[in-house]
Protein backbone atom coordinates (compact mmCIF):
# COMPACT_ATOMS: atom_id res chain seq x y z
CA UNK A 1 0.00 0.00 0.00
CA UNK A 2 1.61 3.26 -1.14
CA UNK A 3 1.59 5.46 1.95
CA UNK A 4 2.39 9.06 2.81
CA UNK A 5 2.97 10.28 6.39
CA UNK A 6 2.49 13.86 7.59
CA UNK A 7 3.70 15.53 10.78
CA UNK A 8 3.78 19.10 12.08
CA UNK A 9 5.49 19.04 15.52
CA UNK A 10 8.58 17.70 17.23
CA UNK A 11 6.65 14.85 18.87
CA UNK A 12 4.92 14.19 15.58
CA UNK A 13 8.24 13.98 13.74
CA UNK A 14 9.65 11.49 16.25
CA UNK A 15 6.52 9.37 16.01
CA UNK A 16 6.57 9.62 12.21
CA UNK A 17 10.12 8.30 12.15
CA UNK A 18 9.18 5.37 14.39
CA UNK A 19 6.18 4.52 12.25
CA UNK A 20 8.13 5.01 9.03
CA UNK A 21 10.67 2.42 10.19
CA UNK A 22 7.94 0.00 11.24
CA UNK A 23 6.20 0.30 7.86
CA UNK A 24 9.55 0.23 6.00
CA UNK A 25 8.87 3.45 4.12
CA UNK A 26 11.61 5.68 2.63
CA UNK A 27 12.16 9.03 4.42
CA UNK A 28 10.81 10.97 1.44
CA UNK A 29 7.39 9.44 2.09
CA UNK A 30 7.15 11.60 5.21
CA UNK A 31 6.03 15.17 4.59
CA UNK A 32 6.42 18.03 7.03
CA UNK A 33 7.22 21.71 7.40
CA UNK A 34 10.90 22.73 6.95
CA UNK A 35 11.54 23.01 10.69
CA UNK A 36 11.21 19.25 11.22
CA UNK A 37 12.51 17.95 7.90
CA UNK A 38 16.29 17.96 8.29
CA UNK A 39 16.98 15.54 11.12
CA UNK A 40 15.21 12.57 9.54
CA UNK A 41 15.46 13.39 5.85
CA UNK A 42 11.73 14.03 5.55
CA UNK A 43 10.35 15.95 2.58
CA UNK A 44 9.87 19.63 3.46
CA UNK A 45 6.97 21.81 2.30
CA UNK A 46 6.49 25.52 2.86
CA UNK A 47 2.81 25.04 1.98
CA UNK A 48 1.70 21.44 2.19
CA UNK A 49 -1.70 22.39 0.79
CA UNK A 50 0.00 23.07 -2.58
CA UNK A 51 1.13 19.45 -2.83
CA UNK A 52 -1.90 17.76 -1.29
CA UNK A 53 -3.85 17.27 -4.51
CA UNK A 54 -1.03 15.23 -6.05
CA UNK A 55 -0.34 13.30 -2.84
CA UNK A 56 -4.03 12.51 -2.40
CA UNK A 57 -4.23 11.13 -5.94
CA UNK A 58 -0.96 9.17 -5.92
CA UNK A 59 -1.15 7.41 -2.54
CA UNK A 60 -3.34 4.58 -1.28
CA UNK A 61 -3.06 5.77 2.32
CA UNK A 62 -2.43 9.10 4.03
CA UNK A 63 -1.49 9.09 7.73
CA UNK A 64 -1.58 12.42 9.57
CA UNK A 65 0.17 12.76 12.92
CA UNK A 66 -1.70 15.88 13.87
CA UNK A 67 -5.01 17.31 14.98
CA UNK A 68 -7.91 15.88 13.01
CA UNK A 69 -8.87 19.37 11.87
CA UNK A 70 -5.55 19.84 10.05
CA UNK A 71 -6.07 16.62 8.11
CA UNK A 72 -9.68 17.45 7.26
CA UNK A 73 -8.86 20.91 5.93
CA UNK A 74 -5.96 19.63 3.83
CA UNK A 75 -7.85 16.79 2.16
CA UNK A 76 -11.32 18.39 1.91
CA UNK A 77 -10.93 19.84 -1.63
CA UNK A 78 -9.97 16.43 -3.04
CA UNK A 79 -12.50 14.06 -1.45
CA UNK A 80 -14.59 12.37 -4.15
CA UNK A 81 -16.17 9.05 -3.18
CA UNK A 82 -15.56 5.96 -1.05
CA UNK A 83 -14.81 4.03 -4.24
CA UNK A 84 -11.95 6.36 -5.21
CA UNK A 85 -10.52 8.04 -2.11
CA UNK A 86 -7.42 6.74 -0.32
CA UNK A 87 -7.46 5.59 3.27
CA UNK A 88 -6.95 8.57 5.59
CA UNK A 89 -5.96 8.16 9.25
CA UNK A 90 -5.16 10.58 12.05
CA UNK A 91 -2.81 9.88 14.98
CA UNK A 92 -2.45 12.36 17.83
CA UNK A 93 1.15 13.48 18.29
CA UNK A 94 1.39 11.66 21.64
CA UNK A 95 0.72 8.39 19.82
CA UNK A 96 -2.30 7.41 21.91
CA UNK A 97 -5.01 6.96 19.28
CA UNK A 98 -5.21 5.90 15.62
CA UNK A 99 -8.43 7.12 14.00
CA UNK A 100 -9.59 6.22 10.48
CA UNK A 101 -11.36 9.29 9.07
CA UNK A 102 -11.91 8.40 5.41
CA UNK A 103 -12.39 5.20 3.38
CA UNK A 104 -12.59 2.98 6.44
CA UNK A 105 -13.87 -0.04 4.56
CA UNK A 106 -13.19 0.06 0.80
CA UNK A 107 -10.01 2.08 1.18
CA UNK A 108 -8.77 -0.08 4.03
CA UNK A 109 -8.38 2.66 6.66
CA UNK A 110 -9.94 0.54 9.42
CA UNK A 111 -7.70 -2.42 8.66
CA UNK A 112 -4.65 -0.16 8.49
CA UNK A 113 -5.53 1.39 11.86
CA UNK A 114 -5.74 -2.09 13.40
CA UNK A 115 -2.36 -2.92 11.87
CA UNK A 116 -0.38 0.15 12.91
CA UNK A 117 -1.85 0.78 16.38
CA UNK A 118 0.14 -2.03 18.05
CA UNK A 119 3.29 -0.90 16.25
CA UNK A 120 3.28 2.35 18.22
CA UNK A 121 1.37 1.24 21.33
CA UNK A 122 -1.79 3.12 20.37
CA UNK A 123 -5.50 2.37 20.52
CA UNK A 124 -7.39 2.07 17.20
CA UNK A 125 -10.61 4.11 17.27
CA UNK A 126 -12.91 2.67 14.60
CA UNK A 127 -16.18 4.58 14.28
CA UNK A 128 -17.98 2.89 11.36
CA UNK A 129 -21.38 1.59 12.47
CA UNK A 130 -21.14 -2.07 11.42
CA UNK A 131 -17.74 -2.43 13.10
CA UNK A 132 -19.01 -0.80 16.28
CA UNK A 133 -22.00 -3.17 16.35
CA UNK A 134 -19.84 -6.22 15.60
CA UNK A 135 -21.83 -7.02 12.45
CA UNK A 136 -20.81 -7.93 8.92
CA UNK A 137 -19.54 -5.10 6.72
CA UNK A 138 -20.00 -5.88 3.05
CA UNK A 139 -17.63 -3.22 1.74
CA UNK A 140 -14.89 -4.03 4.26
CA UNK A 141 -15.14 -7.74 3.44
CA UNK A 142 -15.06 -6.94 -0.29
CA UNK A 143 -11.91 -4.87 0.10
CA UNK A 144 -10.16 -7.50 2.22
CA UNK A 145 -11.00 -10.31 -0.23
CA UNK A 146 -10.32 -8.42 -3.47
CA UNK A 147 -13.94 -8.24 -4.56
CA UNK A 148 -15.64 -5.54 -6.59
CA UNK A 149 -19.01 -4.16 -5.49
CA UNK A 150 -21.78 -4.16 -8.07
CA UNK A 151 -23.32 -0.97 -6.61
CA UNK A 152 -22.29 1.42 -3.85
CA UNK A 153 -25.93 2.50 -3.53
CA UNK A 154 -27.06 -1.08 -2.88
CA UNK A 155 -24.09 -1.62 -0.54
CA UNK A 156 -25.36 1.25 1.61
CA UNK A 157 -28.84 -0.32 1.71
CA UNK A 158 -27.38 -3.68 2.70
CA UNK A 159 -25.24 -2.12 5.44
CA UNK A 160 -28.26 -0.28 6.84
CA UNK A 161 -30.32 -3.48 6.76
CA UNK A 162 -27.57 -5.46 8.52
CA UNK A 163 -27.52 -2.94 11.35
CA UNK A 164 -31.21 -3.58 11.94
CA UNK A 165 -31.40 -7.33 11.29
CA UNK A 166 -30.14 -10.19 9.14
CA UNK A 167 -29.60 -10.12 5.38
CA UNK A 168 -29.60 -13.27 3.21
CA UNK A 169 -26.45 -14.28 1.35
CA UNK A 170 -26.05 -16.70 -1.56
CA UNK A 171 -22.81 -17.80 -3.19
CA UNK A 172 -21.50 -19.68 -6.24
CA UNK A 173 -19.11 -21.53 -3.96
CA UNK A 174 -19.97 -23.11 -0.59
CA UNK A 175 -20.38 -20.81 2.35
CA UNK A 176 -18.70 -21.68 5.65
CA UNK A 177 -20.76 -23.39 8.33
CA UNK A 178 -20.76 -20.32 10.58
CA UNK A 179 -21.76 -16.96 9.14
CA UNK A 180 -20.94 -13.58 10.71
CA UNK A 181 -23.54 -11.60 12.61
CA UNK A 182 -25.91 -9.93 10.18
CA UNK A 183 -25.93 -12.69 7.54
CA UNK A 184 -28.21 -15.70 7.02
CA UNK A 185 -28.35 -18.18 4.17
CA UNK A 186 -30.93 -17.43 1.51
CA UNK A 187 -31.67 -17.56 -2.22
CA UNK A 188 -34.55 -15.11 -2.58
CA UNK A 189 -36.07 -12.04 -0.98
CA UNK A 190 -36.32 -8.28 -1.36
CA UNK A 191 -32.63 -7.55 -0.56
CA UNK A 192 -29.59 -9.76 -0.34
CA UNK A 193 -25.95 -10.47 -1.17
CA UNK A 194 -24.64 -12.67 -3.96
CA UNK A 195 -20.97 -13.69 -4.02
CA UNK A 196 -19.61 -14.81 -7.37
CA UNK A 197 -18.39 -13.87 -10.82
CA UNK A 198 -21.69 -14.62 -12.58
CA UNK A 199 -24.16 -11.87 -13.39
CA UNK A 200 -26.90 -13.38 -11.26
CA UNK A 201 -29.63 -11.52 -9.39
CA UNK A 202 -31.21 -14.00 -6.94
CA UNK A 203 -32.81 -11.23 -4.86
CA UNK A 204 -35.19 -8.46 -5.91
CA UNK A 205 -32.32 -6.08 -5.17
CA UNK A 206 -28.98 -7.87 -5.20
CA UNK A 207 -25.61 -6.62 -4.03
CA UNK A 208 -23.06 -8.66 -5.92
CA UNK A 209 -19.63 -9.10 -4.37
CA UNK A 210 -17.49 -10.00 -7.37
CA UNK A 211 -14.23 -11.81 -6.61
CA UNK A 212 -11.40 -10.74 -8.89
CA UNK A 213 -10.25 -14.27 -9.73
CA UNK A 214 -10.57 -14.43 -13.53
CA UNK A 215 -7.62 -14.50 -15.94
CA UNK A 216 -8.13 -13.73 -19.61
CA UNK A 217 -5.92 -15.32 -22.21
CA UNK A 218 -5.85 -13.06 -25.26
CA UNK A 219 -4.43 -13.38 -28.74
CA UNK A 220 -4.65 -10.68 -31.39
CA UNK A 221 -3.23 -9.48 -34.68
CA UNK A 222 -0.44 -6.93 -34.66
CA UNK A 223 -1.80 -3.41 -34.26
CA UNK A 224 -5.21 -4.37 -32.84
CA UNK A 225 -6.54 -1.43 -30.85
CA UNK A 226 -7.59 -1.30 -27.23
CA UNK A 227 -11.26 -0.72 -28.01
CA UNK A 228 -11.44 -3.75 -30.31
CA UNK A 229 -9.87 -5.95 -27.63
CA UNK A 230 -12.15 -4.65 -24.87
CA UNK A 231 -15.20 -5.09 -27.07
CA UNK A 232 -14.21 -8.70 -27.73
CA UNK A 233 -13.71 -9.31 -24.01
CA UNK A 234 -17.13 -7.84 -23.17
CA UNK A 235 -18.78 -9.93 -25.86
CA UNK A 236 -17.19 -13.18 -24.72
CA UNK A 237 -17.75 -12.63 -21.00
CA UNK A 238 -21.29 -11.38 -21.59
CA UNK A 239 -22.14 -14.47 -23.62
CA UNK A 240 -21.00 -16.58 -20.67
CA UNK A 241 -22.79 -14.50 -18.04
CA UNK A 242 -19.58 -13.38 -16.36
CA UNK A 243 -19.08 -9.93 -14.87
CA UNK A 244 -16.12 -8.14 -16.44
CA UNK A 245 -15.20 -6.77 -13.02
CA UNK A 246 -14.04 -10.26 -12.05
CA UNK A 247 -10.99 -9.92 -14.34
CA UNK A 248 -7.77 -9.78 -12.34
CA UNK A 249 -5.19 -10.68 -14.98
CA UNK A 250 -4.53 -10.77 -18.72
CA UNK A 251 -2.09 -13.27 -20.23
CA UNK A 252 -0.58 -13.73 -23.68
CA UNK A 253 2.58 -14.78 -25.50
CA UNK A 254 5.77 -12.78 -24.98
CA UNK A 255 5.89 -11.55 -28.58
CA UNK A 256 2.88 -9.41 -27.62
CA UNK A 257 4.56 -7.71 -24.67
CA UNK A 258 4.92 -4.45 -26.61
CA UNK A 259 1.46 -4.60 -28.22
CA UNK A 260 0.01 -1.18 -27.33
CA UNK A 261 -3.64 -2.15 -27.65
CA UNK A 262 -3.22 -5.16 -25.38
CA UNK A 263 -1.30 -3.18 -22.77
CA UNK A 264 -3.93 -0.43 -22.81
CA UNK A 265 -6.78 -2.93 -22.54
CA UNK A 266 -5.18 -4.55 -19.49
CA UNK A 267 -4.73 -1.12 -17.92
CA UNK A 268 -8.40 -0.29 -18.58
CA UNK A 269 -9.37 -3.53 -16.84
CA UNK A 270 -7.00 -2.74 -13.95
CA UNK A 271 -5.55 -6.18 -14.60
CA UNK A 272 -2.09 -7.63 -14.01
CA UNK A 273 -0.24 -8.66 -17.16
CA UNK A 274 1.53 -11.96 -17.77
CA UNK A 275 3.55 -12.90 -20.84
CA UNK A 276 4.88 -16.38 -21.54
CA UNK A 277 7.29 -17.84 -24.08
CA UNK A 278 6.15 -20.34 -26.70
CA UNK A 279 8.01 -23.08 -24.83
CA UNK A 280 6.23 -22.25 -21.58
CA UNK A 281 2.86 -22.30 -23.33
CA UNK A 282 3.60 -25.55 -25.12
CA UNK A 283 4.44 -27.18 -21.79
CA UNK A 284 0.95 -26.55 -20.36
CA UNK A 285 -0.86 -29.90 -20.05
CA UNK A 286 -4.36 -30.23 -21.46
CA UNK A 287 -6.46 -30.48 -24.60
CA UNK A 288 -6.31 -27.23 -26.57
CA UNK A 289 -7.69 -26.21 -29.95
CA UNK A 290 -4.67 -25.98 -32.25
CA UNK A 291 -4.05 -23.65 -35.18
CA UNK A 292 -1.29 -24.55 -37.63
CA UNK A 293 -1.06 -20.92 -38.75
CA UNK A 294 -0.62 -19.63 -35.19
CA UNK A 295 1.97 -22.32 -34.47
CA UNK A 296 3.93 -21.34 -37.58
CA UNK A 297 3.69 -17.65 -36.67
CA UNK A 298 4.51 -17.63 -32.94
CA UNK A 299 5.65 -21.17 -32.10
CA UNK A 300 2.57 -22.50 -30.33
CA UNK A 301 -0.74 -23.62 -31.73
CA UNK A 302 -2.92 -21.93 -29.11
CA UNK A 303 -2.06 -18.76 -27.24
CA UNK A 304 -5.20 -17.68 -25.42
CA UNK A 305 -6.25 -20.96 -23.78
CA UNK A 306 -2.76 -21.99 -22.75
CA UNK A 307 -1.92 -18.51 -21.42
CA UNK A 308 -5.16 -18.31 -19.41
CA UNK A 309 -4.57 -21.70 -17.81
CA UNK A 310 -0.89 -21.05 -17.12
CA UNK A 311 -1.61 -17.75 -15.39
CA UNK A 312 -5.03 -18.37 -13.95
CA UNK A 313 -6.07 -21.89 -12.95
CA UNK A 314 -9.04 -23.83 -14.34
CA UNK A 315 -10.26 -23.05 -17.85
CA UNK A 316 -13.93 -22.02 -17.95
CA UNK A 317 -14.15 -20.38 -21.40
CA UNK A 318 -12.60 -22.01 -24.43
CA UNK A 319 -11.00 -20.10 -27.28
CA UNK A 320 -13.54 -17.69 -28.75
CA UNK A 321 -12.80 -15.42 -31.71
CA UNK A 322 -14.41 -11.98 -32.02
CA UNK A 323 -13.26 -9.44 -34.64
CA UNK A 324 -9.83 -11.04 -34.95
CA UNK A 325 -9.29 -11.24 -31.18
CA UNK A 326 -9.20 -14.63 -29.47
CA UNK A 327 -10.28 -14.80 -25.85
CA UNK A 328 -10.24 -17.60 -23.31
CA UNK A 329 -10.65 -17.50 -19.54
CA UNK A 330 -9.49 -19.42 -16.49
CA UNK A 331 -10.54 -18.97 -12.90
CA UNK A 332 -8.76 -19.45 -9.60
CA UNK A 333 -10.44 -21.37 -6.81
CA UNK A 334 -12.20 -19.19 -4.29
CA UNK A 335 -12.79 -20.18 -0.68
CA UNK A 336 -15.14 -17.94 1.22
CA UNK A 337 -14.01 -17.08 4.73
CA UNK A 338 -15.46 -14.62 7.19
Amino acid sequence: MKTALFCFSGNGARLAEKLREQLQLPPENVHTVPKYAGKYGFRAHERLSDAMGTLFAENEALIFISAAGIAVRLIAPYVRSKAEDPAVLVIDDQGRFVIPVLSGHLGGANALAEKIAPLIGALPVVTTATDGAGRFSCDAWAAQHHCALSSLKTAKKVSAAILGGDVPVFSETPLPAVLPKGLVRGEAGPLGIYIGIREQQPFDETLRLIPRILTLGIGCRRGTGKDVILSAVRTVLGANGIDIRSVAAVASIDVKKDEAGLLQAAEALNAELFFFSADELNAVPGDFEESAFVRKTVGTGNVCERAAVLAGGTRIINKTAVDGVTVAAAVKEMRIEF
